[in-house]
């Protein structure tokens, strides 16, 4: 039995339904993580991170035909139009959201499994030290905190939660929070890792601290000072009587 050759039109229209497919399921990625999101119009017509993925998608498969120069320039305009930047040799699967979206960057090489979100401000990128894969690697239904960094051709393991802030240079494992500079595995399992409560809302003040030490060392101080005129003042009692 011969296999079917698809003309240039079927090829065509078999790429728009699945294109069609993955948008609808980006769409409801979106509507099912973002309690703000009303409806679907609104998430197609003005979430900028959304904007971003689908410009990516064309660039990408333009990428692949090694058609490089249209597609940097779509993702340079979509940079421009959304805030977000997806180089189009990057690997993205199915419901990424990209929430807000302003000051994202997404190196080349780099590769996102499915249902992934990333909050704004999110680097996935390199250190500059390394050839060839460059860039991290990120498994399915992990979730990076606005304003992390991700930098190295590692894997964050599926399940995986990045904090806030956090700078990530070497991999985690599944199912694990890291959080810090650099970052540190808190959290595996649901367990915790680390003894201590890491809290980053509720943590010291570290100006009351000081103030605090300070308090206690003048306070050590003057009743030095009390002691030393108590003993002056019998001293010279003793001289007098003498």
């Amino acid at each position: 039995m011969n296999k079917k050759e698809y003309t240039p039109t079927d090829r065509l229209l078999l790429a728009c339904a699945a294109a069609y497919e993955e948008l609808k399921e980006d769409i409801a990625a979106i509507k099912e993580r973002d309690p703000a999101a009303t409806s679907s119009l609104e998430v197609l017509l003005l979430y900028s991170g959304l904007h971003a993925i689908m410009a990516h998608r064309i660039s990408h498969a333009l990428y692949k035909r090694g058609m490089h120069f249209p597609a940097r320039f779509i993702s340079q305009a979509a940079r421009f139009l959304t805030g977000v930047e997806i180089h189009p040799g990057a690997t993205i699967g199915r419901g990424l959201f990209i929430d807000h979206g302003s000051g994202v960057v997404i190196g080349e090489t780099t590769e996102i499994g499915d249902n992934c979100t990333l909050y704004q401000g999110v680097t996935l990128g390199g250190t500059g030290k390394d050839v060839g894969k460059r860039h991290p690697t990120l498994g399915n239904n992990v979730m990076v905190g606005s304003g992390a960094k991700i930098l190295g051709p590692f894997r964050i393991g599926d399940n995986s939660k990045i904090a806030a802030n956090a700078v990530v240079l070497e991999e985690i494992p599944p199912d694990s929070t890291a959080v810090g500079i650099p970052a540190r595995v808190v959290r595996r399992h649901n367990q915790k890792v680390l003894n201590e409560e890491l809290d980053h809302v509720h943590i010291p003040d570290p100006v009351s601290q000081e103030l605090c030490r300070l308090r206690v060392q003048i306070e050590r101080l003057e009743r030095q000072v009390s002691e030393l005129e108590k003993a002056g003042k019998t001293d010279k009692n003793d001289t007098d009587e003498e």
